[in-house]
């Protein structure tokens, strides 16, 4: 995890991991409420989803990168 001071009222974090990245057609859909990647009774697929809305609920973004073989990236 990354942070930095953008301006004088803004801090970026990112967080990169080593995974095995996110698919393409999964990337616009991660932050979808009950949208979930793994085998059912595995989650509920609202982590994402809840942290976007947090973040946004005060001003903030929350985005996500990957080319779907090595890792993702979170802003």
């Amino acid at each position: 995890m990354r942070t930095k001071v953008r301006g004088s009222d803004a801090i970026v974090a990112t967080v990169q991991d080593s995974g095995p990245g996110i698919d393409g057609d999964k990337l616009d859909k991660i932050f979808d409420a009950f949208f979930a990647s793994k085998k059912s009774g595995m989650g509920l697929g609202l982590g994402l989803a809840i942290c976007r809305m947090i973040i946004e609920h005060h001003g903030g973004q929350l985005a996500a990168s990957s080319d779907g073989k090595s890792g993702a990236l979170f802003q």
